[in-house]
This record gives C-alpha cells, sequence and structure tokens, in this order.
C-alpha cells in the first residue's frame, strides 16, 4: 500500500508541476520575458519547485525526516548536472540530422555561462561546511545563498535574450477557448496557483510514504531520497527539454535545466543550511562531488566547446552509475 501511495504522490507532483511550468511559460510571454530568462527563471523554479516543498515538508516533519530533506536538496542539482544532462545530449545526437545546427548549440550563451558559474560556485560552497560548521555560520552562509540567488535573477532578466515567440508555447491546460488569440491573465494565474496546491499535497504524501517504504525495505531514507525524490519530479519534465532539443530551441531545453540547476543549489540548499543540521553523509556528499564534476564537464561542453559531445553525453552517465555503483557496495 505504501508504494501505491508513493506512486501517488508522483502523480499528483508530476501533474501539479506540468499545470505550473505550462502557465509559468504563458506567464513570461505575456511579460515579454527573454527566452533565456524564461527558460532559466519561470520554467526552471517551475520545474524546481517539487523538490523544494519536499524538503520543506520533511523539515516540518521533525528530525526524523531531516535526512528526507537532505537527499531531496542535494539529490536534485546531482540529478540534473548528471543524467538529465546527458538525456538532453543524447536527444541533440540522436536529432543531428534533423537540427539546422546539427550538434552545434543555438542557445543564449550568456545565459548558460551565467547559470552554470553560479552553479558550481554555490554548490561547492555548501560541501565543506556539511561536516560540523557551527549553526551561527550555517545561517549567515544560507542568508548569502538567498542573496546571491536574487543578484542571480536581477542579472537573466536584465540579459535574459529575446522574447519567447508564441509559437513555441504549448497552449494553457485551462484555456477552453482555442479561438482567442492568447489566454487571459487571469485564468494563467489561477493554473499556476492550481500547480502549486498540487505540489504541496503531493509533497506531503511523498514524504509520509518514503518513510514507510525505507523502513519496510530496510533502505535508509536519504538514499530513496536521493534517487526517488530527483527521477520522480525532475526527469519527467524534462520531457520539454527533449522536444525543445528536436527542435533547435536550445536556448529553453538547455535553460530549463541549468536554471533549476541554479535554484536548486541556492534556494533548497541555503533552506538546508539554516533550518538542518546540514550533516552531510557520505552519499550526500558524494552526490555533491559528482554534480560538480558534472556541472564542469557542462561548462566544457556546451560553453567552451559550444556543442553537444559524446564523450560529455557518456561523461554524465558514468557519473549517474558510480552513485549507485556506490550505494549498491
Amino acid at each position: 500500500m505504501e508504494v501505491f501511495l508513493l506512486l501517488v504522490s508522483f502523480a499528483i507532483i508530476l501533474t501539479g508541476a506540468l499545470l505550473f511550468t505550462n502557465a509559468i511559460e504563458w506567464m513570461g510571454h505575456r511579460l515579454s520575458l527573454g527566452e533565456g530568462a524564461v527558460g532559466s527563471l519561470l520554467a526552471a523554479v517551475g520545474t524546481a519547485l517539487p523538490e523544494t516543498l519536499i524538503a520543506i515538508v520533511a523539515l516540518l516533519g521533525g528530525s526524523k525526516k531531516e535526512d528526507v530533506a537532505i537527499g531531496a536538496i542535494v539529490g536534485a542539482p546531482f540529478m540534473l548536472a548528471t543524467i538529465a544532462m546527458m538525456l538532453v545530449g543524447v536527444s541533440a545526437l540522436a536529432y543531428r540530422h534533423r537540427r539546422k545546427t546539427g550538434t552545434t548549440l543555438d542557445a543564449h550563451a550568456p545565459t548558460l555561462e551565467r547559470d552554470l558559474v553560479f552553479f558550481i560556485i554555490f554548490f561547492a560552497l555548501a560541501l565543506p561546511f556539511g561536516f560540523g560548521a557551527p549553526q551561527e555560520i550555517r545561517i549567515a552562509l544560507g542568508i548569502v545563498f538567498f542573496l546571491g540567488y536574487a543578484y542571480y535573477v536581477r542579472r537573466t532578466l536584465r540579459g535574459g535574450g529575446t522574447v519567447q515567440e508564441e509559437e513555441t508555447l504549448n497552449p494553457l491546460i485551462m484555456d477552453r477557448i482555442p479561438t482567442r488569440p492568447e489566454p487571459p491573465m487571469w485564468l494563467i494565474v489561477v493554473q499556476s496557483l492550481l500547480g502549486l496546491g498540487a505540489m504541496v499535497g503531493g509533497a506531503h504524501l511523498f514524504v509520509d510514504e518514503l518513510i514507510k517504504v525505507a523502513e519496510s525495505f530496510g533502505v535508509e531514507a536519504l538514499v530513496l531520497a536521493l534517487i526517488l525524490a530527483p527521477l520522480a519530479t525532475e526527469l519527467p519534465e524534462k520531457v520539454n527539454s527533449f522536444f525543445w532539443i528536436r527542435e533547435n530551441k536550445d536556448s529553453l531545453a538547455l535553460g530549463n535545466i541549468t536554471g533549476a540547476m541554479v535554484f536548486q543549489s541556492t534556494i533548497p540548499v541555503g533552506i538546508g543550511l539554516m533550518f538542518t543540521g546540514w550533516d552531510l553523509s557520505g552519499y550526500a556528499a558524494l552526490s555533491i562531488v559528482l554534480g560538480l564534476i558534472g556541472g564542469a564537464i557542462a561548462w566544457i561542453a556546451l560553453h567552451r566547446l559550444d556543442r553537444f559531445n559524446g564523450w560529455a553525453v557518456a561523461g554524465w552517465g558514468l557519473l549517474y552509475a558510480t552513485f549507485f555503483v556506490v550505494v549498491a557496495l
């Protein structure tokens, strides 16, 4: 029964994320934000919210659920910097003959560079403070992480590229009048709030059932949170990136991933630093190290080489496989 309810919580979270991200993309279009800003801010935050909500809900559940919170916090950036990047790279290589630019990127380069640099700096900064740093220092550092993301948002809004064309958007899910040119803003807001509500409810159910499943199988809740939470709430949303890559809309596809990497390495990590003991176990520390390596590979492949590289794809897959091998052993 616990496994069934865990699957139900996945479905609720994903449904909410689908409603939310769909509405956020339309909101970005109506607000005339550039494609880089829409991908790295609006779409990325919508994708990243489920993990953040899982972490917050777990923290509200007390010390027993702190491992779930830390697992959700560090597991999401790790997954994004490895398996999500790998799948987008595989998509680009598979559709290289269909794409006008082949394996070469057609993206807003300043956005990608800014995203990856912010991710590597902040995710690396979180690691050394996971081994017994005083609470006062962790609280101060958490504030720095929040301010860092605020600065990142300001920079991205100022240099977000060209405005997203309407034909790149999927129809608003709740809009039942397809003949009108654009959905009204009030309907966009309502859909985004409904999506957020679904994600909150699904996060409550997810945390409760994750603890029960971990106890029944004798597996650490942290391990399940590092593996299941990111796969359930991040990976399916990357289907959008798959279609965008196929259609040569690289700014949206990659911004969705790299922007989520920045969000996940600042806001949730800041919450963890301030409201948990931030005691990183071997698994959590390993996921941070591997995630940083994945981010470095992304910076080399996407910024320095300006293309999707087969060696980079293999490297991202190897990093994710390494984590599973270590856990199994």
